[in-house]
């Protein structure tokens, strides 16, 4: 991506941020009408964004699978990278408890006895047979109109495996007819891409306009201990994991990150944020496309690290505000539970709030707390949301690494 458009991306989100905050501060009806006006552009751009990541998914993971030829390496790219998500997970949620009791003395005894607690009627989630059960699509194209990543990834992946063991000239056929479709579809994303920049300002001023400072003035405490215990994760956990394991220079890494950890921010949607990734992983990254095609969309479902760490906070801070003891063998049994739903998040705003759930009811917290949790959300999930895709982007550049790096494998486009 043109360092101008990430120069303008960057700058569409400051924009509208400033301008929610002073139509927040002021109440000038200009300036909160533009900021109401200006919403629908930013909701065609997650549209738009949207519109592609199904088909684009399909194919890419298709077009990398069915090309891979051997399938016990397919086996260990999984197992890498889910490996990775699930060891990293554990470590979030540790993280995040830590953190947040560390801080939890900025917190004041005024400041929680304002709080309005609604009851919230939290989700039924799956238990872990039926998660299973789940990732099995009973009709795959209905996977795919409701947007079930994971079980479209599933039928793709043993598709494309069956595919890899046909005639060469039947494979080469459907192979081709894949790259076509993706190649098309990641140019369609270069010009959505382009008007990045005025659909993350439309995203963010009216949000902001909304919120104002309440969210930050209520619950500054928590807020603070999130955003402190993901840069402490990224730094300790995923910089070591490019520069040791991955053996990338992390300057020209982190740099690679940065368009779609803002359109991560600003969607707080990780599968709306993988054409972005995959043009980062071939642009600025130079990761092969077979490994990018793979394991992308996998953490796109998978790679949640960001909000394992957030509901790890989240956990020790509702559990002080309702004085809720945390009993070693309460807090093993909710980590359990924190990194099992943190892999069924939905990626949706708020989705780490609500699947919290589970957690909660293992220590016995009140599930009001979700509402509690709900009202500060926006800022966290931006930034959980964008950990999960430097998540992603760590977990694409290691396997890369263990596969033998871009230059072994075909590019998709």
């Amino acid at each position: 991506m043109p360092v101008r458009l990430q120069v303008a991306i960057a700058l569409g989100l400051v924009v509208g941020l400033l301008l929610g905050l002073a139509a927040a501060i002021t109440q000038n009806p200009i300036l909160v009408g533009f900021a109401a006006a200006v919403e629908p552009i930013g909701v065609a751009f997650v549209d738009l964004l949207k519109m592609v990541v199904i088909p684009l998914v399909a194919a890419v993971i298709f077009v990398g699978v069915s090309s891979l030829g051997d399938l016990r390496r397919l086996g260990r790219m999984g197992g890498v990278a889910m490996g990775f998500f699930a060891v990293t997970s554990v470590v979030g949620v540790l993280l995040g408890m830590g953190v947040m009791r560390a801080l939890l003395p900025l917190a004041s005894d005024a400041a929680a006895q304002a709080i309005t607690v609604q009851t919230v009627e939290a989700p039924s989630l799956p238990g872990p047979i039926d998660f299973l059960l789940s990732l099995i699509p009973s009709n795959p194209f209905q996977a795919a109109a409701e947007g079930a990543l994971l079980p479209l990834i599933v039928f793709v992946v043993l598709f494309a495996a069956a595919a890899g063991t046909l005639p060469e000239e039947q494979r080469d056929r459907l192979v081709g007819l894949a790259k076509a479709i993706a190649a098309a579809l990641i140019k369609l994303t270069h010009w959505i891409l382009w008007i990045a920049p005025i659909g993350i300002f439309a995203l963010a001023a009216p949000v902001t306009a909304r919120a104002g400072w309440a969210m930050l003035q209520s619950l500054i405490a928590f807020v603070v201990a999130v955003l402190v215990a993901l840069a402490i994760f990224v730094a300790a956990v995923y910089v070591p994991a490019v520069r040791f394991l991955a053996r990338r220079s992390v300057a020209k890494f982190l740099k690679g990150c940065v368009s779609p950890q803002v359109i991560a921010a600003a969607t707080v949607s990780s599968p709306a944020t993988v054409p972005a990734m995959l043009k980062a992983a071939d642009d600025e990254l130079r990761v092969s496309s077979t490994v990018s095609g793979f394991v992308i969309p996998l953490g796109a479902g998978l790679g949640r690290a960001g909000s394992a760490v957030f509901q790890g906070a989240g956990l020790a801070f509702l559990a002080w505000l309702f004085g809720v003891p945390l009993a070693i063998s309460g807090i093993g049994g909710a980590v359990l539970a924190t990194v099992i739903v943190s892999f069924t998040v939905p990626s949706i705003p708020g989705g780490s709030v609500l699947s919290l759930a589970p957690a909660l009811g293992t220590v016995g917290i009140p599930l009001d707390g979700l509402a509690v949790l709900l009202g500060v959300d926006r800022i966290p999930d931006m930034a959980r949301t964008a950990t999960n895709v430097t998540g992603t982007l760590t977990a694409t550049a290691l396997v890369d690494r263990l596969e033998g790096g871009a230059s072994t494998a075909s590019q998709v486009a």
